[in-house]
């Protein structure tokens, strides 16, 4: 059974009480909720995990190698734009991955545009309000599967 690892980055926590004109209305726990469905479904192992500190967030990127995972969906969140660390993990441990963002991030503020992750990832998917997170999913598990025939 493949290993996906999702990991919402710094302030997702908040996610259906910040900004809903931005971000919705929808808890993370929804969110996961309905994922956690997606994967039953698509007979995948599916862990979720939320960290607001960029150390909490490198270590779950280096557990990763030694706990299987096979997939990382990402939403770094706010490191997005600054977190050389984040990346060089994601680098080194070189577990395909899919950066997601529930905003547009291309039509906000200029300093959003750039990511730090996106040249490494297998794509990336974001406007799509919690949606995202599902395209992502669904993204990884193709993946997955052109890899395991």
């Amino acid at each position: 059974m493949s290993k996906i690892l999702l990991i919402h980055g710094p302030n997702l926590n908040l996610l259906g009480t910040r900004e809903p004109d931005v971000y919705g209305g929808e808890s993370l726990a929804d969110v996961n909720r309905r994922l956690e469905g997606l994967a039953q479904d698509a007979n995948v192992s599916l862990v979720c995990h939320q960290e607001n500190s960029e150390l909490a967030l490198l270590q779950l990127i280096h557990g990763a190698l030694e706990t299987g995972v096979d997939f990382i969906i990402f939403n770094p969140a706010a490191y997005t734009h600054t977190s050389v660390v984040l990346r060089d993990a994601l680098a080194a441990v070189q577990i395909p991955f899919v950066e997601v963002h529930i905003s547009n991030v291309h039509s906000r503020e200029d300093f959003r545009r750039h990511s730090y992750f996106s040249d490494l990832s297998v794509g990336t998917i974001s406007g799509f309000g919690t949606l995202s997170y599902d395209l992502a999913f669904r993204a990884a598990v193709s993946h997955l599967e052109k890899l395991n025939p």
